[in-house]
């Protein structure tokens, strides 16, 4: 995908309506730090992304934004990127509710860049669109972020750690906060404790053997500190994919710290449902999502 510079951007965002449904930004004005994957970018047909050159945004500008603005990231145990099936419907559904949405397209772990690839990557998103919030007329305490599965990993790891080292300042983007204003994790991977490191999102950060260090390090409950943001949780009982525990393990840790958090824990679901199949539970959650963050004051 094409990506333009940021000047074109919001050029093309003010004055074509075309453009606000498909533009694209690239996260770094060169190469990124660590490196990245050698490309080409690979995309199956039902939108699952691979080999990831260039991280970029998404931009899904609401044509009557109210302010609101949303980082989403899509799962895929950190070995490729469900756009298709999560942040896309998730995108256009929010531009519906006059949210502006940003799909994070992220470098993974074994492609290029290490570790530290994909929180490089959404700790700078964060920055980029704090950074150029009065250009897509979003209010600057009002971005959060949201990520499905293992891109709840890291969207919690985001909102729980959002001044962590990464990467060094590269521009003046980089000087504002990276912190988001709320945050909302979909069946979420976020531990990496036994006996629920069982993921493939824990096989691609940590191999099959890490340290204690090196779990605790990646385990987001235990990143957990009241300066974190409030959280909306989601998962379903009978998630074969990611354990329930997940989530109960960090509505505990939020409620220790003192962090206001929403748990919604559905009967059946499974796992990777994005905005719910018609008729099921999950498929509440979008509703039960507005009104939470219309209730902790992020929506006018």
């Amino acid at each position: 995908m094409k990506c333009l510079s940021l000047s074109v951007l919001l050029a093309a965002l003010a004055g074509s309506a075309a453009a606000q449904q498909a533009a694209t930004i690239p996260l770094w004005p060169g190469s990124p730090p660590g490196g990245a994957a050698p490309g080409p970018q690979r995309e199956t047909g039902k939108g699952s992304i691979t080999q990831v050159a260039q991280p970029y945004l998404i931009v899904h500008r609401a044509e009557q934004p109210n302010g609101t603005a949303v980082l989403l990231i899509s799962g895929g145990g950190y070995a490729h990127i469900e756009a298709g099936k999560e942040s896309g419907p998730t995108a256009a559904w929010l531009q519906s509710q006059g949210i502006s949405a940003f799909e994070l397209v992220y470098r993974l772990p074994q492609e290029g860049g290490g570790v530290a690839a994909p929180f490089q990557d959404g700790q700078r998103a964060m920055r980029l669109i704090r950074a150029h919030a009065s250009e897509w007329k979003i209010d600057p305490a009002r971005i959060g972020i949201l990520g499905f599965s293992a891109g709840g990993h890291l969207a919690g790891m985001t909102a729980a750690r959002p001044a962590a080292p990464w990467y060094a300042p590269v521009d003046a983007a980089d000087t504002v906060s990276a912190r988001p204003d709320f945050a909302v994790l979909l069946y979420p991977v976020l531990t990496m404790q036994q006996p629920y490191d069982t993921t493939h999102a824990k096989k691609s950060l940590l191999g099959a053997h890490p340290t204690k260090a090196e779990r605790d390090a990646m385990s987001v409950e235990l990143q957990v500190t009241p300066q974190m943001p409030p959280v909306f949780l989601a998962q379903a009982e009978d998630d074969p994919i990611s354990p329930p525990e997940n989530s109960r393990l960090m509505d505990q840790a939020l409620r220790k710290a003192g962090v206001p958090v929403k748990l919604q824990m559905f009967r059946q679901g499974g796992h990777g449902w994005g905005l719910g199949k018609p008729g099921s539970e999950p498929a509440a959650w979008p509703q039960l999502f507005l009104s939470w963050v219309r209730g902790e004051g992020f929506l006018p």
